[in-house]
């Protein structure tokens, strides 16, 4: 990074240095100290909650002292993911970075943008003796990408502001005043394995290539999702024939659209060629349904070696319930200002076998919590009829449209005057902690914006650099601008 050109150059050491810590979610140790001794480094009051979430207060400039306090928010975790030939470690290697014309990307991994690149505005800030602000709390949340628990787990009186602006959006231009609400579903299957029939054969299918994305923010691209995909062979298979399933394994976050995944199961012998052919034809007609999402797809079918199944019951229930169970877009919203939206989905995120059992993760979002638990109920029966043992947790409320927000106006009129022109003031069907900041501090005006990231949470995440300076640029006339 050090030999290009990057603008800010003030953010992007600071990014390049947030990429040396490891810090997938729920083992953000390492960040969190490192948190810790930047803000005491620099003369600035840090507090650690006991959730592990930092606060780091920088006082207002010359002549901005009366100023009204502005919190700055991120979340330090990031998603973990590489390609599945890449050896890697996120729990001790440096994220290597490469510029792609206007692009920043990893090799081979998640960039770590999401939410790395709020972070390193946020240090900027701080670090910086240049910059005419008022009170400023800088505040970085752990474990956002899993379970929110940061958010969820801060106590109120930790932050002290009565503006807040998040830096966990990923579309320059665009200032984001409302979320959806969120909860996983978690399904188990529980079984004793044991010898498959005589004379069975075991085969290996597997596809990977798949773009993916964010299961919020990316659902409505009609991206193909690994597991429906493979599902839908395996139930077209055993309405043939007698199917034992052995593996199935695709998916590795809850809150990602899976690009690869394999099974491995065991058929009669003498239905190998058929079952092949069926391979064949099937994987033609699933790459001419996702022409334009997804051009690269990796097929692969092989002989396996021979081990023990799920009993055919278990096997069973198990394929119906992954190729009945919802999946993608469930409904867009009502409202004709945000018809554009996604209102309700769920995405079956992560399928894992085990020694005596397998585990399935979905999660559901909606902008109405009622249909939310609507949507949430909906996957919670199939897998019961399924014969799986169910457990939701409780997610994280939307985030409502504040109509009389000082920080909107603000934020708009700055950008008209920086950019010449108005820059986009919607909702996202994706997550943010806004939602949790607004039940614990019901007087927060919050904004959430950013620079353009996209692949989010894929090893093919990448950061338009150029966007980095306009919300930088955009950040520091809000923080002079308000009163």
């Amino acid at each position: 990074m050090s030999n290009v050109e990057l603008k800010p150059a003030c953010v992007f050491e600071q990014f390049a240095e947030i990429n040396k810590i490891p810090r997938p979610s729920k083992r953000e140790e390492k960040m969190i100290e490192y948190l810790r001794q930047f803000g005491e480094s620099h003369g600035l009051e840090t507090k650690v909650d006991e959730t592990g979430n930092v606060l780091i207060r920088k006082p207002a400039t010359k002549g901005f002292e009366n100023r009204e306090t502005v919190i700055l928010q991120s979340h330090m975790d990031m998603v973990c993911d590489k390609l599945v030939d890449v050896e890697f470690d996120f729990d001790k290697d440096a994220i290597q970075t490469y510029v792609d014309g206007e692009w920043l990307h990893a090799k081979g991994t998640t960039l770590g943008a999401d939410d790395g690149i709020g972070c390193a505005i946020e240090l900027a800030i701080l670090a910086s003796n240049d910059i005419e602000h008022g009170p400023i709390e800088c505040v970085f949340t752990r474990d956002e990408e899993t379970q929110l628990t940061g958010a969820s787990g801060m106590k109120a009186g930790f932050m002290t502001g009565n503006y807040l602006i998040n830096l966990d959006s990923e579309d320059e231009g665009q200032i984001f005043v409302s979320c959806a609400g969120g909860r996983s579903t978690v399904a188990t299957f529980n079984f004793k394995r044991e010898a498959a029939p005589a004379g069975y054969f075991f085969m290996e299918a597997s596809i990977k290539g798949l773009v993916g994305g964010h299961s919020g923010d990316d659902i409505d691209k009609k991206r193909a999702n690994a597991i429906k995909i493979l599902a839908r062979f395996l139930y077209m298979q055993q309405d043939k024939l007698d199917l034992r399933l052995a593996q199935w394994n695709s998916g590795k976050m809850h809150n990602a659209i899976p690009r690869d995944g394999k099974v491995i199961f065991a058929i009669p012998a003498d239905k190998k060629d058929a079952v092949m052919a069926d391979w064949n034809v099937f994987t033609k007609q699933v790459e001419d349904e996702y022409h334009v999402t997804d051009t690269n797809m990796v097929w692969a079918m092989a002989s396996a070696d021979a081990q023990t199944v799920m009993p055919k019951v278990t096997s069973t229930n198990l394929i119906r319930a992954v190729q009945a169970v919802d999946n993608g877009v469930f409904a867009m919203c009502q409202d004709e200002a945000l018809a554009y939206m996604v209102e309700t989905s769920s995405n079956t995120a992560s399928v894992q076998s085990e020694e005596d059992k397998v585990v399935i993760v979905a999660s559901q979002r909606s902008n109405v919590m009622s249909n939310l638990d609507n949507m949430c109920n909906s996957v919670k029966a199939v897998y019961e009829l399924a014969g799986a043992e169910v457990i939701q947790n409780d997610g994280y409320p939307a985030w409502k449209m504040n109509p009389n927000s000082k920080l909107v106006e603000i934020s708009r009129e700055t950008y008209k005057q920086l950019f010449g022109k108005e820059p986009i003031v919607k909702g996202i069907h994706a997550g943010l902690e806004c939602g949790l900041f607004s039940e614990r501090y019901p007087q927060l005006d919050m904004i959430s914006f950013g620079p353009t990231l996209r692949f989010v949470h894929t090893p093919d995440e990448c950061l338009h650099i150029p966007t980095v300076q306009m919300v930088w640029d955009h950040l520091l006339a809000i923080l002079k601008s308000i009163k």
